[in-house]
């Protein structure tokens, strides 16, 4: 079960063939192993604070 006021991820960041500037981003949640992929940076720093948000505790979204 994971504890609200604690939480661990492993982040894995690398970059998209083409131009270089994009880069993609993997978070995984090391306790329960749950991975979600994102796009983009600004995806990843979204679902982040969507996690502190009350209103969507639980239902931040990834663009896996």
């Amino acid at each position: 079960m994971m504890r609200e006021e604690y939480r661990s991820y492993l982040l894995r960041l690398w970059r998209v063939r083409g131009d270089g500037r994009d880069w993609r981003a993997l978070l995984e949640n090391v306790e329960t192993g749950e991975r979600h992929g994102f796009a983009s940076i600004e995806l990843l720093v979204a679902f982040l604070r969507a996690l502190d948000d009350p209103k969507t505790s639980g239902e931040a979204k990834s663009d896996a």
